[in-house]
C-alpha cells in the first residue's frame, strides 16, 4: 500500500487564522518531502525550486571580506515584550500581562532600563563581553498580522505590493544573470528549513541558497557527499517511482555535495552541543560551525526554529524556545572561538512580527507588530541597544506596539557594514526610494568595499512558462530583446554538457516564444539549462522537460 499523508495541526483560533496556516503549509509541502536540491522540478502544478549554483557567493566574495552572516529565523512571530522587558515602565508592562509577566526581581539586568528573563542566562556572558546587541521595535508600516504575507514582506523587502522574489534573490539575479553556466566554486548560502521563505528566491525560478530540508540532510552531505538515499524507498506504486526519480535527479544535480563534504571533513566541533531534545537550534548551528571551521567559503547561512506562534500556553512554550536559543548561541560561539572564527561570524534573529502588548484569554499573546532584533558575536565589540523602545502608553488601535525601526534599515546595515556590499547597490536591492539615515549598530565592514558588481544594464528579458497547447503540457521560453542584436540560444544538460543550438542570428526588437517541448526533440525527461548570448551579455536559466 502506498499513501502520502499531509497533516497539519492548526493553532486554536479563528477560521482565518487556521486558513492562514494551511496556506503556509501548502506552499512548503513539496519542499518538506526533502526533495530540495539542484534545478527546478515540477510535480503536477507545483514547482520545487532550488539552485545548483548561485551568484551570491561571487557577489559577496567580490567584497573581499571574510565576514559571515547567520540569520536565525524565529518562525511564528516572537513575543518581544517578554524577550527584552522594559523595566523602566514595569508597572505598565505588568498590567498588560497579569499571568505572563516576568517578576521584576527574576530578570537579568542588562542596564537600568531593560532586562531579560533568567532562562536566557546563557546569553548573560555574551552581553557582558560586548557580544550582544538589541535593536528595539523593529517592524514596518501597516503590519499585515499574517504569517504568510508578513514573512514574504520581510523576505522581499517590498511592503505595498505583491513581490515573488527576495531582495537577495532579486539583486543577484540582476547582477549575475549567467550563474548557471558560470557557477562559483562554493554555495553562496545554505538554508536549513524555512520552506516557503522568499529571501533568496527569484520569482519561483531559482533559489539562490542551497536549501536543506533538515539537519540530517546536511549531515548526510557532510559525511558522505550524498543528499538522499534511494535504497530506502520501497514499494511498486507510482508514488515510489516518482520519489525515486526526483531523489535521483536531486542527487545527480547537487553539485556542491563534494565541497561541503570536504569542508565538513576538514572542520571539527571542539565543544559538546546539547542534544536535540534540549536544543533543536543547537544541532543546526553545530553542523554550520563545523563547515565554517572547515573553511567552506559560504558567507550567508539561515537556520530556523518554529513554535513562536504562542496564542496559548505561552507561559511554558516561550521560555523553552528562548532557553533553546540561548544555549545554542552560547555553544556555537564557544565552538567557533577555538579557531578564532567567532570574530568573523555575526548572527541575527528575524521574525515576521511581534505579539500584542496585552495577553489574551488563553495564557498567550496574539499577532502584534514591533519586536526586537538581536545581534550576536564578538565583532559587535560592545553591548547595548539601537533605536527607541516602543511606548507602552501609545499603542495602535489594535493594541499593538508601534514600530520605531524599519526592518529594511537593519537588513541594509548588515549588508553594507558587515558583508561590505556597496551601499547604493544594497539600497537598490531593497527598493528604497530614500536611503535610511546612517546610525551605528556596533560593527563595521572589515574588508575592501566592492562597487563593481558587473553589468546591471538589462536589454534582454527571459523566463519560462508552462502552457497547455492542444491539451498537452508544453514548456515555453519567452524572451524579449529591447534593441536589435545578435542572439545565440543554446541548450545544455544540468551537468553543463552542450546539447544543441536553438536560435542563432540577428534579431529585431520584439517578443519571442520558443516551444522547448517541441524543439528539444527526443530527449530524456530531466532538467536542462538554456543559455542566451545577446550582444555582449550572457543569460541563463533552468527548465524541465
Amino acid at each position: 500500500m502506498c499513501t502520502v499523508h499531509n497533516s497539519h495541526n492548526a493553532q486554536p483560533g479563528s477560521d482565518i487564522h487556521s486558513q492562514e496556516h494551511e496556506k503556509w503549509s501548502r506552499r512548503s509541502f513539496l519542499q518538506a518531502l526533502g526533495l530540495v536540491g539542484g534545478g527546478s522540478m515540477l510535480l503536477g502544478a507545483n514547482q520545487i525550486s532550488a539552485s545548483v549554483n548561485s551568484p551570491l557567493s561571487q557577489a559577496i566574495n567580490d567584497a573581499e571580506t571574510e565576514n559571515i552572516l547567520v540569520l536565525i529565523r524565529l518562525k511564528g512571530g516572537n513575543d518581544g515584550l517578554n524577550t527584552i522587558v522594559p523595566v523602566y515602565d514595569y508597572d505598565k508592562y505588568a498590567s498588560f500581562r497579569p499571568n505572563l509577566r516576568h517578576a521584576e526581581n527574576s530578570l537579568i539586568k542588562l542596564d537600568d532600563d531593560f532586562g531579560m528573563p533568567n532562562y536566557m542566562s546563557d546569553l548573560e556572558a555574551m552581553w557582558g563581553e560586548g557580544a550582544m546587541k538589541v535593536v528595539h521595535g523593529v517592524g514596518y508600516e501597516n503590519q499585515t498580522l499574517s504569517h504568510f504575507k508578513s514573512s514574504d514582506i520581510w523576505a522581499s523587502s517590498v511592503i505595498d505590493e505583491k513581490e515573488d522574489s527576495g531582495f537577495l534573490g532579486r539583486y543577484f539575479k540582476g547582477i549575475y544573470p549567467d550563474y548557471l553556466v558560470n557557477p562559483p566554486e562554493v554555495p553562496a548560502a545554505i538554508q536549513i528549513g524555512s520552506f516557503g521563505n522568499l529571501i533568496f528566491d527569484d520569482e519561483g525560478i531559482n533559489n539562490y541558497a542551497m536549501t536543506i530540508s533538515n539537519i540530517r540532510s546536511l549531515q548526510n552531505i557532510g559525511e558522505s557527499g550524498e543528499l538522499h538515499s534511494i535504497r530506502d524507498i520501497t514499494g511498486m506504486c507510482e508514488y515510489s517511482d516518482r520519489l525515486k526519480f526526483l531523489r535521483g535527479v536531486t542527487n545527480n544535480t547537487f553539485t556542491y555535495a563534494g565541497v561541503i563534504s570536504a569542508a565538513y571533513q576538514r572542520g571539527r566541533n571542539a565543544v559538546a552541543y546539547p542534544v536535540k531534545e534540549v536544543s533543536k537550534l543547537a544541532q543546526q548551528l553545530k553542523e554550520i560551525a563545523r563547515i565554517i571551521k572547515g573553511d567552506l567559503g559560504t558567507k550567508v547561512y539561515m537556520v530556523s526554529l518554529g513554535g513562536f506562534d504562542t496564542h496559548a500556553n505561552q507561559i511554558e512554550d516561550h521560555p523553552k524556545l528562548w532557553r533553546d536559543i540561548s544555549i545554542a548561541i552560547k555553544t556555537f560561539y564557544e565552538d567557533l572561538a577555538e579557531t578564532e572564527h567567532d570574530k568573523k561570524v555575526l548572527s541575527m534573529t528575524i521574525s515576521e512580527f511581534g505579539r500584542r502588548a496585552e495577553e489574551n484569554g488563553s495564557n498567550g499573546t496574539d499577532h502584534g507588530e514591533a519586536a526586537p532584533i538581536m545581534f550576536f558575536g564578538p565583532a559587535i565589540q560592545d553591548n547595548g541597544f539601537v533605536g527607541k523602545h516602543p511606548d507602552l502608553n501609545d499603542l495602535d488601535r489594535r493594541g499593538n506596539l508601534k514600530y520605531t525601526v524599519d526592518f529594511r534599515e537593519v537588513y541594509g546595515v548588515a549588508m553594507k557594514e558587515w558583508l561590505c556590499i556597496d551601499p547604493a547597490v544594497v539600497d537598490s536591492a531593497l527598493k528604497l526610494e530614500t536611503p535610511f539615515e546612517e546610525r551605528s549598530f556596533g560593527f563595521s565592514c572589515k574588508g575592501i568595499l566592492n562597487t563593481d558588481f558587473g553589468n546591471s544594464s538589462f536589454n534582454f528579458d527571459h523566463f519560462i512558462t508552462n502552457q497547455r497547447i492542444a491539451g498537452t503540457p508544453q514548456t515555453i521560453l519567452h524572451y524579449q530583446n529591447k534593441e536589435a542584436g545578435h542572439i545565440n540560444i543554446s541548450i545544455y544538460s544540468i551537468t553543463g554538457a552542450f546539447i544543441k543550438v536553438l536560435r542563432e542570428g540577428i534579431t529585431a526588437p520584439d517578443s519571442y516564444f520558443v516551444n522547448l517541448s517541441e524543439e528539444m526533440g527526443e530527449v530524456n525527461t530531466g532538467i536542462y539549462i538554456y543559455r542566451a548570448l545577446f550582444k555582449d551579455n550572457a543569460y541563463s536559466g533552468k527548465f524541465i522537460l
